[in-house]
């Protein structure tokens, strides 16, 4: 009796266990993610040379983004040809599916913008405030992320 027993309470536990393996495989499938949640791959423009540059794009890849890093002697050409204004300008420049960014500007605020669409035609975080991320050291200055939209006047889309 004691052996018919133990075998049904296993037999029990089994079918529990197999149960919730696979609603957890049914819940938490990949492949079933809305692929609108998934981030697009940052191109990023930057000098070969800029040691700034290279530590910004360790912080998008920290924070979930994949990063075609292009190194580029000259990138006022690629600043003009994505309408970078030069009062907006910094040492590298990204493209984010539809939206620039230019410098400096924290992944949290790329990843705000990604998901609220805003009207604009990207961010940018004008020259090289001490503290934005790639340019960490001994002080963080305040700094403001300007929304950009050609034709219209920036505005602020975060300070830090």
């Amino acid at each position: 009796m004691k052996n018919v027993f133990k075998n049904k309470v296993l037999s029990g536990i089994l079918s529990i266990s197999l149960f919730s393996i696979t609603t957890v495989i049914v819940l938490f499938n990949p492949s079933q993610l809305n692929a609108d949640t998934a981030l697009p791959v940052v191109t990023v423009y930057k000098s070969p040379t800029c040691g700034c540059c290279s530590k910004w794009v360790s912080h998008l890849e920290s924070n979930g983004f994949v990063v075609n890093a292009i190194n580029q002697n000259d990138l006022g050409s690629i600043k003009r040809e994505l309408g970078i204004e030069p009062q907006f300008q910094s040492c590298h420049t990204a493209k984010i599916g539809n939206y620039v960014v230019e410098g400096h500007v924290p992944a949290e605020d790329i990843k705000k913008m990604l998901a609220e669409k805003p009207d604009i035609d990207g961010l940018a975080v004008p020259g090289m405030p001490m503290g934005s991320p790639g340019m960490e050291g001994p002080r963080k200055d305040n700094y403001n992320v300007l929304a950009i939209k050609k034709g219209a006047s920036p505005s602020v889309y975060n300070s830090h």
